[in-house]
């Protein structure tokens, strides 16, 4: 079972957490691997039990186990191992992702239902990291064509008590404890509790913060064909929000300002609360009818402020800084429902999955700017020093004239209530045993209504959109599959975050996408598989404006791309996983010049991970991953340089219940910029750093 799983995904092993009693295993709602089948249900965009081979699209999974073995603390050091995605900065208060191309803060999922406001999210209640690469409009709507990325909770278990525990701290000084453990409560129930503080440190000056995570679960088994899980997880998260350092007159990061942070110490500030409830219903009608049901609400309590550098005088050495207090108010309530059918007719086998999805989402944001005394305007100009001569809001300026700043510009003040009504199906037909042939077709109906409050103008919109999903399996031989793909999807012109919304009539068009994939995959041995894909996508969609980060255009482009994956055991003691990407795109349209490219698009990626038992309690671990230099704005006017990284770990087992580990990043201590926001915005990578970890489970 293992085996499999590695053959399938970037794990090496399933998490006994995971584990299911064999009386209830075609029920639950954990993703199981046995044999080549991969089985789902509410958690996974398969939504039906397929095989790996048969699945027209490329992922990666990562589980728990691996999880805390590769040391990962969030969703950015998952992707920086990922083939075809890469990070995007995120303005520094938020998971950012770039899905072959496609720039994303809202293709996030929890159990397969929608995740898409704006923040980090963490990993200590999960059973795995889901990446789905290519098309998936079909079962998660808009957005999506570059691909998604699902986090599947921990349930509770019916068939043990246990408790584990992680914590680690690092190199420069953060730490943080997890905590898992769960109690049957008689024949057919049981409790579970994730639980979680972390405080954070860096390498850059004045950045911390510390995150709370809270999740009891529960799961009651109502009759052998019938399961009830419910759960809650309460986050507090902050942090100090970094947006990284200029470029210079070659258009790439400032070296010798890799120590200087660009933003004023007290007020760089991110915090979210948040209240989410989950509840998940699921029965087996018969051996080959299966239907669920779940019901979601999450209360979102956002607020940033900030100031980033948005000019730089390398001959003045002088810098302009501008920013903008941001809150957020969002309150996502989710239905939605599916059967898997399996039967078949004559010859010819069937596997349906047809659902319905209802979305209300009420988002109130707003947004100031900042107003310098002494310039009357948004930005103010500082000799670049460490630290500069700015704090709490009062500083020195260049000039030398004391300066003082207060948040009261107001540039936007937006109410949203969006409604999605959804319905969609798939037949996944087998043709021949070596020919499957999968049809979908999902229907959206997306009403939009925005008051913007100083104008006091109210705006709505109705866009009724279908997304058809085509897909073809060929199997010549029982471990090889090749297989192709189309698909559309759309977003709303809005932005993922209904915040840009004022303005022109048109702005609240939906801008729509296509995606073309074709890819083989291939079992050539026991345990190591083998996945290729060449994709094209063609969008249009608002991205952030090369003159103004605050802003967006509405940019058309085309990508082009090959991706390729090996993972799985290559001996019992020597588990790999690897990917490269090549991506290839072209701006066909915008406010501007044409016959660019895209901005964070590397146009080589790659990465390679090598883990060795060398005895039966201690093993060693090696990797590297590389970027390819990448543009930073859509006008190719600044660069992120290329960079190749080292990593490496060792863990040894002081008894089977008990292990401690080191993983160490940046071996080489090279300094290189990962991603950026906006021209003046790149990142600085932490330096050689190390992290120590003690895990346990009893």
């Amino acid at each position: 079972m293992l085996s499999a799983l590695l053959l399938s995904t970037a794990a090496t092993q399933i998490s006994a957490n995971a584990s299911v009693s064999a009386s209830n295993a075609d029920i639950v709602d954990e993703i199981v691997v046995q044999g080549r089948v991969l089985y789902t249900s509410q958690v996974n965009a398969l939504k039906s039990p397929t095989p790996i081979l048969d699945v027209p699209q490329s992922l990666s999974i990562i589980g728990a186990e691996e999880i805390v073995q590769r040391g990962f603390t969030s969703i950015g050091e998952i992707i920086t191992y990922t083939p075809g995605v890469n990070n995007s900065q995120g303005e520094g208060h938020r998971d950012a992702i770039v899905f072959r191309g496609v720039r994303s803060t809202a293709d996030f999922f929890i159990d397969g239902v929608r995740d898409d406001v704006q923040y980090y999210r963490p990993l200590y209640n999960l059973e795995q990291v889901e990446i789905l690469r290519g098309p998936n409009a079909l079962f998660f709507g808009r957005g999506g064509t570059g691909g998604v990325l699902n986090r599947v909770m921990k349930k509770a278990d019916l068939s043990e008590d246990f408790t584990g525990f992680r914590t680690s701290v690092n190199s420069f000084g953060a730490y943080d404890i997890w905590i898992d453990t769960n109690k049957t409560v008689g024949e057919n129930g049981a409790f579970r509790l994730n639980a979680m503080y972390e405080t954070l440190d860096n390498h850059r000056d004045f950045f911390d913060g510390e995150r709370i995570g809270i999740n009891p679960a529960f799961r009651f088994e109502v009759t052998p064909a019938t399961t009830i899980d419910l759960s809650y997880e309460y986050i507090d998260h902050q942090r100090f929000i970094d947006r990284g350092i200029p470029t210079g007159a070659d258009g790439e990061p400032v070296e010798a300002l890799q120590d200087i942070v660009f933003g004023d110490p007290e007020l760089n500030d991110d915090r979210i609360e948040a209240h989410l409830w989950r509840a998940q219903v699921q029965h087996r009608f018969s051996d080959s009818l299966k239907g669920r049901f779940s019901a979601f609400y999450g209360d979102y309590d956002k607020f940033y402020q900030n100031f980033y550098a948005v000019s730089y005088d390398p001959q003045t050495e002088v810098v302009g800084l501008d920013g903008y207090v941001d809150t957020t108010q969002r309150q996502n309530f989710i239905l939605s429902g599916d059967l898997v059918g399996e039967f078949e007719t004559g010859s010819i086998g069937h596997t349906i999955v047809t659902g319905v999805e209802y979305i209300d989402t009420v988002n109130n944001n707003d947004r100031f700017n900042p107003v310098w005394d002494q310039t009357n305007d948004d930005v103010e100009f500082f000799d670049v020093m460490r630290p500069l001569m700015l704090s709490g809001g009062v500083g020195v300026n260049a000039s030398g004239q004391t300066t003082t700043v207060a948040f009261s510009d107001l540039n936007d003040d937006t109410e949203a209530d969006v409604r999605v009504t959804s319905a969609y199906i798939q037949d996944e037909i087998a043709l021949s045993d070596q020919l499957d042939l999968v049809l979908g077709l999902r229907f959206d109906s997306f009403e939009i209504d925005v008051l913007n409050v100083p104008a006091d103008e109210r705006r709505s919109r109705t866009d009724d959109n279908i997304a058809p999903r085509v897909g073809l399996v060929y199997k010549p031989l029982e471990n090889i599959s090749i297989y192709g793909s189309y698909s559309e999807t759309f977003l709303p012109r809005s932005g993922e975050q209904f915040a840009n919304i004022n303005g022109a009539a048109n702005a609240l068009d939906p801008d729509e996408f296509t995606n073309l994939e074709a890819g083989i995959k291939w079992d050539f041995i026991d345990g190591l598989s083998l996945t290729a894909a060449v994709f094209q996508i063609e969008q249009s969609s608002p991205q952030v404006a090369d003159n103004d980060p605050e802003t967006l255009d509405v940019i058309d482009s085309e990508t082009n791309g090959f991706e390729l994956q090996l993972q799985g055991r290559v001996t019992d003691r020597w588990f790999i996983t690897g990917g490269y990407s090549y991506l290839e795109g072209e701006i066909v349209d915008r406010n501007g010049p044409t016959g660019l490219t895209p901005r964070e698009l590397p146009e080589n990626m790659f990465s390679l991970w090598n883990a060795f038992d060398v005895t039966d309690k201690f093993g060693l671990g090696f990797g590297v991953t590389h970027q390819g230099e990448s543009f930073i704005t859509n006008a190719n006017t600044a660069v992120l340089p290329s960079f190749t990284r080292f990593d490496a770990a060792g863990y040894y087992d002081i008894n089977e219940k008990l292990r401690i580990q080191v993983n160490i990043e940046n071996l080489t201590d090279e300094l290189y910029f990962p991603n950026a926001h906006s021209t003046h915005q790149a990142t600085v990578a932490a330096p050689l750093n190390a992290r120590f970890t003690l895990s346990g489970r009893f």
